[in-house]
């Protein structure tokens, strides 16, 4: 498929921020995110979700295809399985599903991902990330496994050229909290600054410019 032929999905964070949230303002996903990691708003990735959904920028990401959390699984488990010759060529045959339904994310979007950044991402162009700064948060804390640093990623994109695929989840289900946004392709992904922030725990922020 062309670059010209995606549209640009509409800014979310300008529609999302500021927010209020326990008596505080705050204008920034990355300001909401280290709130939440520094105690002074409490780690609710269900509140965050039901803001999400009831925002109708996100309704605009998440609508404007067919497709939903079905085909985002099924490409995430046949891509861990290139091994099994039968399945090897299904991840290929999902990629080009998912990027015929893509669109390129609007300049100045944050995401969030946990843990480290996989040893493929810059190579497969494929990337897992949440609009859910809580949710990162958590999952960060799961896969730290009481090991500090905790690592959260923040990813802001600075080029117009990266296609992503925002996955629509079961309302009425946890997998809401996901808030997936799955990245399909980009030119470049680039380690911009690492700071380390102690609360409770020990975070190490990492922020990666995205095009």
């Amino acid at each position: 498929m062309p670059p010209s032929s995606l549209p640009t999905l509409p800014n979310l964070d300008d529609k999302l921020y500021p927010q209020s949230w326990q008596n505080q303002i705050v204008a920034t996903p990355t300001e909401l995110l280290i709130a939440m990691i520094c105690g002074q708003i409490d780690i609710d990735a269900d509140d965050f979700a039901k803001r999400l959904l009831a925002n109708k920028t996100y309704q605009d990401w998440v609508n404007f295809t067919v497709f939903g959390s079905y085909i985002q699984r099924s490409f995430a488990a046949f891509y861990q399985q290139t091994e099994d010759s039968f399945n090897q060529d299904l991840p290929a045959i999902f990629y080009r599903e998912l990027k015929r339904h893509a669109q390129y994310l609007p300049l100045n979007q944050t995401l969030f991902f946990a843990g480290n950044l996989p040893k493929t991402t810059r190579q497969n162009k494929l990337l897992f990330t949440t609009l859910n700064p809580a949710t990162a948060i958590l999952d960060a804390q799961n896969l730290s496994q009481a090991a500090t640093p905790v690592i959260i990623n923040q990813i802001k994109v600075t080029g117009k050229t990266v296609a992503a695929f925002a996955v629509r989840h079961n309302k009425r289900t946890r997998e809401r909290l996901k808030s997936q946004v799955l990245i399909l392709d980009f030119q470049q992904l680039r380690l911009v600054k690492e700071d380390i922030i102690d609360a409770d725990l020990t975070y190490c922020l990492n922020t990666y410019d995205i095009k």
